[in-house]
């Protein structure tokens, strides 16, 4: 089944379920239309011909989207004149899609419309399912930290702060007396470099003197040989 189609000066051949497009027309997206200038249209076994048009017989459609075509370059030229023009134009396009072909009196199929509907359905879902979500978050209150429940969070708890700063005071401490037994350490050879050596207490023991010579009495011993010879008999 198919049908001869003019519209916007255009003819075109179409069949359900075509996708088309044609010059822009005055409907919004996702609208049904008929297209009322039917040239020819055939059932599958006759074909009509219209004189020009075939009475009765329209085409349903369905807007899918507003578009542009591609963009051409119009130039123009005059030889000999110094005249040249040039021109770009898009033109703008509707896309449609064939829904059925109508002969007289006939009505559209209730089908087509249900489908619609469930289409149209199905699409409106995602969307209800979005707004209960942003309404369920704007109906949840947000709460907001200010400046001193910021500072109030930052600071540590009275126990912890008390410990901490006890950890701090020992561990200040224990560096301190690091640091003295280093320098401490580092002093003491150079003390005893420069320290004298202390002379000792105890008085040195004075030799025996003569009374008529102040030289010192030289030490004496009696040997037995020189005792005389009388005594040895």
């Amino acid at each position: 089944m198919f049908a001869v189609v003019r519209s916007g000066g255009k003819q075109y051949r179409v069949a359900p379920e075509d996708v088309i497009q044609v010059e822009r027309l005055k409907a919004e997206a996702g609208e049904t239309i008929e297209l009322g200038e039917v040239l020819a249209m055939s059932d599958g076994e006759t074909v009509s011909l219209g004189q020009p048009l075939v009475e009765g017989a329209r085409v349903a459609a369905t807007v899918v989207e507003h578009t542009r075509g591609e963009k051409i370059i119009v130039f123009r030229k005059k030889r000999r004149k110094n005249h040249r023009r040039k021109r770009g134009h898009r033109q703008e396009l509707t896309v449609l899609r064939i829904d059925e072909i109508l002969a007289a009196g006939q009505k559209r199929r209730a089908r087509r419309k249900k489908k619609a509907e469930a289409e149209g359905a199905e699409a409106a879902a995602p969307a209800k399912r979005k707004r209960t979500t942003r309404a369920k978050s704007a109906a949840k209150p947000r709460t907001r930290k200010t400046a001193a429940r910021k500072a109030e969070e930052a600071q540590p708890a009275p126990a912890e702060a008390a410990e901490a700063e006890a950890e701090a005071t020992e561990a200040e401490a224990t560096e301190a007396e690091a640091t003295e037994a280093e320098a401490t350490a580092a002093d003491a050879p150079a003390a005893q470099a420069a320290e004298p050596a202390a002379p000792s207490e105890e008085p040195a023991a004075e030799a025996p003197t003569d009374e008529t010579t102040d030289a010192p009495a030289e030490e004496t011993t009696e040997s037995p040989a020189d005792e005389p010879a009388e005594e040895k008999s």
